[in-house]
């Protein structure tokens, strides 16, 4: 093979790379106000200064805080109890994993088509209860998209980000249970308290990165908010790209704020989260020592 090949693969892989940075870059420049083009020259804070006195933004970040967060935390717990059902039955090869890998799969505008059939008051569930009779309208069925509780909107995400916590922990617990749980098992302890006390606590790594990874996702995407999200208030990307389609283009740096305002909320949790590992890890360090 030509040596020359592995560099010649990467090469995609790079350029897009750049393009990031160069993207990433260039939208925290303009939101400090500089855009030539447009004649704004001057470096400022104003536009952060005046995003966060305004209520709209306020209100469309707790949206998205509220999104974000509660979807996530459901994701856990309903990820880690389809992990261990999958572990316990033996199912982690095969055609179950294929089912786990193409739901993460589905892109999440498809799950957005899918939330409208099945969850709206002229869907597919509402239809079923009208025939049952278990309403006497389809205008009955609860109201569940485009509310301003954005249950729709979780509903989606759990719809792909259950099957990814499930995906990203499977092999850890797995493996886990397969040694350790089943020596806890074969020395006294029932599978109930080997679960408990071996096999989630050392899967709990992979579980939280998952936590992690879906979290700063829902609460930077844009799909599912805009697609299944009330009308007002709006969830904070919809709202920063309604603010970057603005006719009047100096309108640019607010959009560009509010996204330099997601990037580092994205960022907060991150530290927040390595944070709190770190922290536990040392308590785990000295409780080890004594």
């Amino acid at each position: 093979m030509n040596k020359k090949t592995p560099y010649i693969l990467i090469m995609p892989i790079v350029l897009l790379g750049v393009l990031f940075i160069y993207g990433l870059v260039n939208g925290i420049i303009q939101s400090f106000g500089y855009i030539p083009a447009l004649d704004l020259g001057n470096f400022t804070l104003d536009y952060y200064i005046e995003i966060l006195k305004d209520p709209t933004f306020i209100d469309s970040l707790k949206v998205s805080l509220k999104i974000s967060i509660i979807s996530s935390i459901l994701a856990m717990v309903l990820g880690t109890i389809l992990t261990t059902a999958l572990v316990y039955t033996g199912h982690t090869e095969g055609k179950t994993l294929q089912i786990i890998k193409l739901a993460i799969l589905i892109p999440h505008t498809i799950v957005a088509l899918f939330s409208i059939s099945l969850l709206s008051q002229n869907g597919l569930i509402a239809r079923l209860f009208y025939n049952l009779g278990f309403i006497s309208a389809q205008g009955d069925f609860p109201l569940l998209l485009y509310t301003e509780n954005s249950l729709g909107i979780i509903l989606g995400y759990l719809w792909k980000e259950v099957p990814f916590v499930a995906y990203f922990s499977l092999a850890l617990m797995n493996s886990i249970n397969k040694t350790l749980g089943e020596a806890s098992e074969n020395l006294g302890a029932s599978r109930l308290k080997s679960f408990f006390y071996i096999t989630l606590p050392l899967s709990m790594p992979a579980i939280s990165k998952a936590f992690l990874i879906i979290l700063t996702f829902s609460f930077g995407a844009y799909d599912l908010p805009f697609l299944l999200g009330a009308t007002m208030p709006k969830a904070l990307p919809v709202q920063a790209h309604l603010e970057y389609m603005h006719p009047d283009l100096r309108y640019r740096p607010y959009a560009m704020a509010m996204n330099g305002l997601i990037l580092a909320v994205s960022w907060t949790m991150t530290g927040i989260y390595y944070l709190v590992k770190k922290k536990k890890g040392i308590k785990g360090d000295v409780h080890e020592r004594y």
